[in-house]
This record gives structure tokens, C-alpha cells and sequence, in this order.
């Protein structure tokens, strides 16, 4: 798999995995600012993973994975998944570019692109990518909601792509949450994360429109995934 990295450069300025370099100081004060308190909190962060064998056997296999995410339960996945060549999908919406630019910083590529913006280039970037080999992660529920509804896209993509969907859950025992849709978690310093990975699936469908179907079955093992985190 490849691996993404973005660099300081001398100036203080960013270079992304394009060699570009046209953070304004405003985001670059972000991104310093966002980068050094979650590495902070995160530095203190204790995690139990069930259902681990499931991801290692994938990985063995060579397989390229869709790792799929609730929005708000972002922030403690991919620490935990930090520095392993995921790719992500970031919306294109302005606001998403700190978050691009952290997550680049942490080891992952981008493909920019959401079900509500761009979502056309978000499906073809994402089935380049898994065709090339490489991991994806998407968080079906957003970039704006509803909260824990699995939009169709990622099933898609994964029908495209031949890949298998790995339901990825998060559970912390103790968190600050943001009143944003997705009540976005941010665990305490010291927090206990458990990490749950449900069965592969994959979506075996003769169309695309049939592919889609399976949104709802992919939510419903969300769900179950998210009680045995919970358990």
C-alpha cells in the first residue's frame, strides 16, 4: 500500500503529497493549533480493539479495505489508524480543508468529495483508489447527515471495486461532545477507546441502483457492531 505524508517546509508553510504549498496563515494557525492539542489528548488515550483478527486477515490477503465510520465517532478511528495508508474521504466544502491537511499530516491521502458536493469525482476517486490496492475510509452518514444513516455511496463503491466493507466503530468511556449533527466525540485525556470491526461484507449486486440497496443492511450491522463496542 502506499503511504501519504505532508511536510513542514522551512518557511513554515505546508507541503501536501502534491508538492503544493497555499495554506493561508489563518489555517496554517488552525492546523498547528488542531495538530498539537490531538496529539496531546491522544498521546493518553488507552485502546481495546475486538474483532481485530477480521482486519488482520485482510490486510494478510492484500485486500483493500472500505472502512466505514460514523461521522462523529471520527477523531479516535483515525488515530487510531494513523500512519497505515488510508485514504479519506474529505468533503470539498472550505471548512474541510484544515481537517485535509491534519489528516494528511497523520499519514492519510485524500480524495476529495462528498455524497452532497462533488460526488461523482468522490465515487471515481474512491474506486481508483481501491483499485490501486490501497484502503479507503468514509463516514456514510455525512458530511452533513442524517446521523447514522448509511448513505449509498460507499456501497457502490465498494459494488465497483470488488472491495469489502469493514464496519468500524468507536466506544469511549469518557468524552467531550460538540453540538454539531453529528455530536462529535472528543475523548477526554485518559479515555478508554474500544474499537470494533464488524465482518467483511461485501455487496453483491448486478447494478449499481441494486448496490445502493444495501445501505440499509449496512446500517443495520453498524448498529449491531456498535452494541458489541458498547458491551
Amino acid at each position: 500500500m502506499r503511504a501519504w505524508r505532508a511536510t513542514w517546509q522551512d518557511d513554515g508553510s505546508m507541503k501536501d503529497a502534491r508538492g503544493t504549498s497555499d495554506l493561508s496563515l489563518r489555517v496554517r494557525f488552525s492546523l498547528l493549533a488542531g495538530s498539537g492539542v490531538i496529539r496531546a489528548l491522544a498521546s493518553t488515550w488507552r485502546y481495546r480493539v475486538i474483532g481485530g483478527s477480521r482486519l488482520e486477515k485482510l490486510r494478510a490477503e492484500r485486500t483493500p479495505i472500505v472502512f466505514a465510520l460514523w461521522h462523529g465517532q471520527m477523531l479516535p478511528l483515525l488515530w487510531h489508524h494513523r500512519d497505515q495508508g488510508v485514504a479519506v474521504l474529505v468533503s470539498e466544502h472550505k471548512d474541510g480543508e484544515v481537517i485535509a491537511r491534519i489528516l494528511q499530516s497523520m499519514g492519510y491521502g485524500l480524495i476529495r468529495g462528498s455524497t452532497s458536493r462533488g460526488a461523482g469525482r468522490a465515487l471515481i476517486g474512491l474506486v481508483r483508489t481501491l483499485k490501486e490496492g490501497n484502503d479507503v475510509a468514509v463516514t456514510p452518514d455525512g458530511p452533513r447527515g442524517p446521523l447514522h444513516r448509511f448513505a449509498p455511496g460507499a456501497a457502490v463503491a465498494a459494488h465497483r471495486a470488488a472491495a469489502p466493507i469493514l464496519a468500524t466503530v468507536a466506544h469511549v468511556d469518557r468524552f467531550w461532545q460538540l453540538k454539531t449533527w453529528d455530536g462529535f466525540m472528543i475523548p477526554k485525556p485518559f479515555a478508554r477507546i474500544t474499537v470494533a470491526y464488524g465482518e467483511p461484507t461485501r455487496v453483491d449486486a448486478s447494478s449499481p441502483r441494486e448496490a445502493a440497496e444495501h445501505a440499509l443492511l449496512l446500517e443495520a450491522l453498524m448498529n449491531d457492531v456498535q452494541r458489541v463496542a458498547s458491551s
